[in-house]
């Protein structure tokens, strides 16, 4: 019997195991051996560490990471503050088939691609779009508003397409809450603001961090909705990686970029988990 269930566990466990190391240990080990090569001849290569110090050298590639960091970090609270009241309605307030229509709501616009929300958002944008035709029916503008290619559209997309990702573990969190607690905060005289901020967020604090870092990770890795809202001159990491891989064949740049890209972000994350006092068994959990 313990043989019959450890072949089973083993047999269990071997799809896990292939999936991690042929789609992410693999390819990660691959490309960083990849990034320490320097090119010094025809299909001639030898180690070295020079890509890494191209990238702090060259003042455009750490500005377009800091950039990019910056603004995954602003996309990230902006889809928090409008995910949270969202989701504790979702939550706590809605009940019966109201509550799985809002759901399902949230759900509905990754029915489609990525790249078809986005086209959809050039669409509004563009200056002969719906909000540039309805600015000038208002009389807030004399001519065509061209919205697209700037911070602010890509901020639009990113927060547009992350927003499902904090949704789901806010509402998961906000859940479990009894509502006796919040009822037992305002009879101990508590107001909205302070049941708020004692009660609802620090137990929220586990949904909040999970969705922050897999918002944050989908934002700095976005490569799809910055190039197509915010045009060539957008400045985003993923397209120097891109660039480096595909425009310019420079394999050895790119794999660098893409595993500092890999490093900072979870230096970021790291950051994250220790300012909120979170460990990454707590946030998963």
């Amino acid at each position: 019997m313990r043989a019959g269930t450890k072949l089973g566990f083993i047999l269990l466990l071997t799809p896990l195991l292939l999936w991690l190391s042929l789609l992410i240990i693999i390819p990660h080990i691959d490309m960083f051996l990849v990034s320490i090569r320097e090119r010094v001849d025809v299909r001639q290569y030898e180690t070295s560490l020079a890509n890494y110090l191209t990238f702090f050298q060259e003042p455009l590639y750490l500005r377009t990471f800091l950039r990019t960091a910056v603004m995954s970090v602003l996309a990230t609270l902006i889809t928090l503050l409008i995910a949270f009241p969202v989701s504790y309605y979702i939550a706590k307030i809605a009940k019966g088939r109201l509550q799985a229509v809002l759901f399902v709501l949230c759900l509905i616009p990754f029915y489609v691609s990525e790249l078809v929300r986005t086209f959809g958002w050039m669409i509004l944008l563009r200056e002969t779009g719906v909000f540039s035709n309805l600015l000038q029916w208002a009389g807030l503008a004399d001519r065509p508003v061209e919205m697209l290619y700037n911070d602010a559209a890509i901020m639009i997309g990113l927060v547009y397409t992350s927003m499902l990702f904090m949704v789901v573990p806010l509402v998961t969190t906000l859940e479990s809450l009894d509502d006796a607690v919040v009822e037992a905060g305002y009879d101990l005289g508590g107001n909205g603001y302070s049941v708020l901020r004692e009660i609802v967020i620090p137990h929220a604090t586990p949904g909040i961090v999970s969705g922050s870092i897999v918002v944050f990770m989908l934002s700095l890795g976005n490569y799809l909705t910055p190039t197509m809202l915010g045009g060539k001159d957008s400045l985003w990491f993923t397209e120097l990686i891109y660039s480096q891989f595909i425009v310019r064949f420079n394999w050895e740049l790119g794999a660098a970029f893409g595993f500092l890209l890999l490093l900072l972000s979870s230096l970021i994350v790291w950051g994250m988990l220790r300012l909120t006092g979170q460990t990454l068994k707590e946030t998963m959990g």
